[in-house]
């Protein structure tokens, strides 16, 4: 028999902090790019709106208990603008891995100006047309969440299709609030199997359509957590409905993917290449 040539995982997983003068969104974005790098399991604490000096050793405080109760540094990802917040945090006992400086400081140089140091500068996007792009399209995608409206289907960027719970929900969530992208979802459901016709309403709009696939164990796994022992949720049926989706997708000529193992923003990244919205810059 073939041995996997990894180490094993350690049964203690390693203590990581985001820590942010904002929502921390960016630091945790990169930090999780970094570790998905490694086979190690990571318990991840977001520290957000760390502005005040206070708010920066309480910070400091749990970072050093995390370090006493694990018995190994803390892994420490910090989007601190200001100079004195950030340095109670690496005075911290924890590897730290400071985004602002790694990358701010090469720029100042290279472009021979000294930045704002602003904090929260990147979101302060209130009053642009991208926030207002942005805040529209969530509106369009909730209010076209699971086919449950036929208006407007014109002004969609793409048109997600597939089983229930598939994930074109979250997806399409996604794409509106990352990208101001408008993306509706339907539901492929077996009255459409059975007709062998995709919904009427979409039928003019097939240039906008992307389909999502998953496979039918892991659908019945998801299924099983909302409707457990449901013949919506068994192997069977769930069986059914992928086969009978993936062959009406590939005879309309529908792009589509399975969404089994991958994130939301592979998916995403992957419809953004093959729809190629108009009026968008990403």
């Amino acid at each position: 028999m073939t041995q996997d040539p990894r180490p094993p995982l350690p049964s203690a997983a390693r203590t990581v902090f985001f820590v942010s003068d904002g929502t921390g969104i960016t630091a945790e974005t990169f930090g999780h790019s970094v570790l998905t790098q490694f086979d190690l399991r990571f318990r991840q604490i977001r520290l957000p709106f760390i502005d005040t000096m206070d708010k920066a050793y309480e910070a400091a405080r749990k970072i050093n208990e995390a370090f006493v109760s694990d018995g190994q540094r803390p892994i420490i990802f910090s989007t601190l603008v200001k100079n004195d917040l950030s340095a109670v945090i690496r005075k911290s006992s924890g590897m730290h891995m400071d985004l602002i400086q790694t990358f701010v400081a090469p720029l100042e140089q290279e472009l021979g100006v000294m930045s704002t140091h602003t904090i929260g500068r990147s979101h302060n996007i209130v009053d642009s047309e991208e926030y207002k792009n942005r805040i529209e399209a969530i509106n369009y995608s909730l209010a076209h969440d699971d086919g449950q409206s036929h208006k407007n289907l014109s002004s969609a960027d793409v048109i997600l299709v597939g089983v229930s719970r598939s994930g074109k929900t979250p997806t399409s969530l996604y794409l509106a609030m990352q990208y101001g992208i408008k993306a509706a979802n339907y539901p492929l459901i077996p009255d459409d199997f059975e007709r062998d016709k995709l919904p009427s309403a979409l039928l003019e709009f097939k240039n906008k359509i992307f389909g999502l696939s998953i496979t039918p164990e892991r659908l019945s796994e998801i299924r099983n957590e909302r409707r457990a022992g449901s013949k919506y949720a068994a192997i069977e049926n769930c069986r059914y409905e992928v086969n009978e989706a993936e062959k009406m997708m590939k005879r309309e000529g529908i792009r589509w993917l399975s969404s089994t193992t991958k994130s939301i923003e592979e998916i995403s990244t992957t419809i953004l290449q093959e729809i190629k919205p108009n009026r968008r810059d990403y």
